[in-house]
């Protein structure tokens, strides 16, 4: 049996890179995939289409997960399409200021923070009573490693991305008792739309810093996923699991 067969699975920011890799092993696992998208309808359209040619069902959902709203309306289609929730990946990239402390505002900095743990918050409190439901769940929320190893310029993004390590830390010990697991994927950099245009030279260089010799690509972050999403993997919760390469080994 495939380890995700009869499963459903919601994906935030699935039509493209990490998300769109993890929707397309998710469907090759045996599940049914909830595509979430912002602005790229098309996309997420072909992302349905993939799965489809797994012989797994897929639909494509438009919502802005920081709305409250919308994430409401997000986890009622897909619960409605295919009665049950069973893996929520809260995967959507929050855009963040990308410059120096000393030259943030705390209205930038706010946005990032608030933004982050905001659509965490509502997702988790909008799944949780459904998977409760039906006898317990799994959510995996997507972090990074410049949460735990600061880069110049990235104060932003790694305090908003260390605050949802330790929320999830605090959903795994309190949604235990639910037979919910709470887990963390914390990539490295991954080779994606959204690092494209950063110079060769520095992916040389980071890809020089792993033992492995290369970065990330969208389906190496996609498998580590799958491996907490499994139904043979029930006892693992308050996870935090670098995906890097072996770049950091302490």
């Amino acid at each position: 049996m495939k380890p995700l067969q009869g499963r459903v699975v919601l994906i935030t920011g699935a039509s493209r890179g990490i998300g769109a890799a993890t929707a397309v092993l998710m469907a090759k696992a045996g599940a049914d995939v909830a595509v979430n998208f912002f602005s790229s309808e098309s996309e997420a359209a072909k992302v349905v289409a993939q799965i489809e040619q797994q012989g797994q069902k897929a639909i494509a959902v438009q919502a802005d997960v920081r709305n409250a709203e919308d994430v409401k309306r997000l986890v009622e289609t897909t619960v409605n399409q295919f009665g049950r929730l069973d893996v929520l990946v809260s995967n959507a990239n929050i855009n963040f200021a990308y410059k120096p402390f000393m030259e943030m505002s705390w209205d930038e900095f706010s946005e990032k923070l608030n933004g982050e743990m905001a659509t965490a918050f509502r997702l988790c409190q909008a799944v949780v009573p459904h998977m409760e439901k039906q006898g317990g769940g799994k959510i995996i929320t997507i972090a990074s490693g410049l949460a735990r190893t600061p880069s110049p310029n990235f104060i932003a993004h790694g305090s908003a991305k260390a605050a949802l390590v330790t929320f999830t830390k605090y959903l795994a010990q309190e949604l235990g008792p639910k037979n919910i697991t709470a887990n963390v994927v914390s990539p490295g950099l991954v080779l994606t739309d959204a690092t494209k245009h950063q110079p060769k030279e520095m992916h040389e260089m980071m890809a020089n810093l792993t033992p492995l010799h290369r970065l990330a690509q969208p389906e190496d972050i996609a498998g580590a996923v799958l491996s907490l999403a499994a139904d043979w993997n029930s006892f693992a919760t308050g996870v935090y699991l670098p995906v890097n390469g072996g770049m950091d080994l302490s």
